[in-house]
């Protein structure tokens, strides 16, 4: 692991390696110092229990569970749901799949069936396809996950009627349908659709507080009552119980009532620097639904010459494959901010031939 960003020939680093960078602002932590603690694996943090509490009527579940990191919360999401040896769904770029170092098979012994697309986006017939048949040959299929918005494209908005299309289907199979809203958040703002109808179609979503909304640690893993209380034990199996945590829980709860609107200004950020690239070797070739840009490079080596081009201007970001650098606009970046990301994209002298 890298230690502190460093930025050659600048004084300040302009960080849009990720929405995670972000520290707390003045009134979250004042609202850390003065939070009410108690011994949550006993149930007892009052502020962790009001989290809970307010997530899962946000959303419109029947319980809530706080937990260390949005890995944990979908690798809870998933052993609480399944039986070692059975068949989970999901798009080939998912975070669950991608970036939670083999958490599926490690610490539920499942099988992940990992569906490419072109842009991200599931559809039912993709599904459908991708469940095994009732044969003893087979995995048995038992959970369905999505993720939205979907990171490895490009911060995308799922369609929510193919979401509840999925949903329906999965459930008359008798499956069960998980999803990954670490950045929900986002489509809710983009959007205009609230975060109960979101979730609705699911039997058990995670969100995360430290993309976008700017917590320093924590997410939800919100469901019915049998899952969290499966969740709830899980969590305890894999270290996740915390003490004292509500001193946490008090800057997610800060952040939810008062840095969620403001995610529209990192959307219009995303949508400024989409707009103003102007490079031969440089294109975004995705939609930008919401806060993150994805630059593909041509030819697809120069991207680490483009990394060390911005870096030297005093900006992060990072590598996203072949080819691609990822930007993510976040509360610590102002309109100054990303004006001189553009002009350091558009000024790379390029690399290689076209």
């Amino acid at each position: 692991m890298s230690g502190s960003p460093q930025c050659s020939g600048s004084s300040k680093c302009i960080d849009m390696r990720s929405d995670t960078v972000t520290k707390p602002t003045p009134g979250m932590l004042e609202a850390m110092l003065a939070a009410e603690v108690g011994d949550d694996v006993f149930g007892d943090d009052p502020t962790i229990n009001l989290l809970q509490e307010e997530v899962a009527a946000r959303l419109g579940k029947a319980a809530a569970l706080y937990v260390p990191s949005g890995t944990m919360s979908n690798q809870l999401a998933l052993r609480a749901q399944t039986s070692p040896g059975d068949q989970v769904v999901l798009e080939d770029g998912a975070h669950i799949y991608r970036y939670e170092g083999g958490g599926p098979s490690m610490l539920s012994g499942v099988q992940l069936t990992c569906v490419p697309t072109a842009d991200g986006l599931l559809d039912w017939p993709m599904v459908e396809a991708a469940l095994n048949p009732d044969n003893v040959h087979c995995a048995p299929p038992s959970l369905v996950c999505l993720e939205n918005t979907h990171n490895r494209a490009g911060g995308r908005v799922l369609p929510q009627d193919e979401v509840v299309r999925i949903g329906e289907q999965v459930h008359a199979r008798g499956l069960r349908y998980h999803l990954d809203g670490a950045r929900l958040w986002h489509a809710h703002v983009a959007t205009g659709t609230s975060l109960a109808d979101l979730a609705a179609p699911f039997d058990s979503v995670s969100v995360c507080f430290s993309k976008g909304l700017g917590a320093p640690v924590g997410s939800v893993l919100v469901g019915d009552r049998e899952t969290i209380d499966s969740a709830y034990r899980f969590r305890k199996m894999f270290g996740g119980g915390m003490r004292q945590a509500g001193i946490l829980a008090a800057g997610c709860l800060y952040a939810l009532n008062h840095q969620m609107d403001r995610l529209q200004e990192d959307h219009a950020h995303a949508q400024a620097l989409t707009e103003g690239l102007d490079h031969p070797q440089l294109a975004v070739n995705h939609p930008v639904d919401t806060n993150i840009v994805i630059v593909d490079v041509v030819p697809a080596a120069g991207d680490t010459a483009l990394l060390a081009h911005l870096e030297q201007q005093g900006i992060l970001a990072v590598g996203f494959g072949p080819g691609r650098v990822r930007l993510i606009p976040n509360l610590e970046n102002s309109r100054a901010d990303v004006d001189l990301v553009i002009a350091a994209l558009n000024n790379w002298p390029g690399n290689g031939n076209q």
